[in-house]
């Protein structure tokens, strides 16, 4: 069943932990050294991949006729896990 609560506060959670993840790379980036450019190429490449996972999450649940949310929550994924990943490897 639909939370509304908790779906708020998770989108809270999710904003604040990628708002983190941002305040943690331009950090990185004020120092540029010789791991700048792998992270930009990788910051990249992994909004590029969330996107496809995402996309193809969406379009399977939605030919399979999945519920709205089931939709919601499988084109979330694959952004929260990559957001949460790099909070633990940014992360001092």
């Amino acid at each position: 069943m639909f939370k509304p609560f908790e779906t708020w506060f998770e989108a809270l959670r999710f904003a604040a932990e990628a708002q983190r993840v941002m305040a943690l790379r331009m950090a990185r980036f004020a120092v540029p050294d010789a791991s700048t450019a792998g992270e930009v190429a990788a910051m990249i490449g992994e909004k590029t991949a969330a996107f496809a996972e995402a996309q193809l999450a969406v379009g399977t649940a939605l030919a399979t006729g999945r519920s709205f949310e089931t939709v919601m929550r499988r084109a979330y994924r694959p952004y929260r896990r990559r957001v949460h990943a790099n909070h633990r490897r940014l992360s001092p």
